[in-house]
């Protein structure tokens, strides 16, 4: 394999062991293409981020919960969430007010606004600290609780905004998506936030990675039925896919 870069050699390390396992340096250094010096120094960034385990010659995998963490999440699926990100940027028209919900994949849809004449309402401090030297974006924040590290507006302030303003379009997020359970979210606060945004918006563009497809959350948030159009990757299983179809979803694969 040829050399990668920081963000995929992290996102092929963390995928190594995603399920706790473990995984020694020389594997690892086969894996990425690149010497085991480098990888080592990965190692170290990713242990102190709390993200791994280093032991002798090896590296063993934290995440055992089922939420992973956005510091995580972040370095996995870059390219996929980059070319999702600048196709539901370029679904929004000039002058369009958009919900913008908490997550990686949406955080590549505020990158992709940055330069455009649009009102947002950001649900995340990450896409904030994008969007608030933009001179075209009107940028608005809910009010309410931050969660650590997710940097996510959560809580009733923040669900109340969706009862005094509408909007043409809520750009959603997912932690898992399926044509059985619809959309859902680990954290119950959140969950009840992208369904609020959800109840506010005239559209529902739901920006999603295929690694969520057939996984369910612990939150509900809403079935697929109420998806008005589906961005993805071009790797979501294509069963999975033809059922969200079905559903009446139009779906963008990119």
């Amino acid at each position: 394999m040829n050399s990668v870069d920081v963000a995929q050699r992290h996102e092929v390390i963390l995928g190594s062991l995603r399920h706790g396992g473990r995984v020694g340096v020389a594997e690892i250094a086969e894996l990425v293409g690149c010497s085991e010096m480098t990888v080592r120094r990965d190692l170290d960034v990713l242990e102190r981020e709390g993200l791994l385990r280093r032991v002798r010659g090896a590296a063993v995998g934290m995440l055992t919960g089922q939420a992973t963490p956005y510091s995580a999440r972040v370095r996995q699926r870059v390219e996929a969430k980059r070319r999702i990100g600048a196709a539901v940027a370029a679904m929004l028209d000039d002058g369009e007010t958009a919900v913008l919900d908490a997550g990686t994949t949406t955080l590549e849809v505020a990158r992709s606004l940055v330069d455009r004449r649009v009102t947002v309402l950001a649900l995340s401090l990450h896409a904030v600290d994008l969007l608030r030297g933009s001179a075209q974006v009107r940028l608005l924040l809910p009010g309410g609780e931050v969660r650590a590290g997710e940097q996510a507006f959560t809580g009733p302030l923040t669900e109340h905004a969706f009862r005094v303003m509408r909007f043409d379009t809520v750009v959603l997020s997912s932690c898992g998506l399926s044509a059985r359970d619809g959309v859902s979210a680990h954290d119950l606060g959140e969950s009840a936030v992208k369904l609020a945004a959800v109840g506010a918006a005239g559209r529902v563009v739901a920006a999603v990675d295929s690694s969520k497809f057939g996984r369910t959350a612990f939150g509900r948030v809403c079935g697929v039925e109420e998806i008005d159009v589906l961005v993805t990757d071009v790797d979501a299983p294509p069963d999975e896919v033809a059922r969200i179809r079905d559903a009446g979803v139009e779906v963008v694969l990119v």
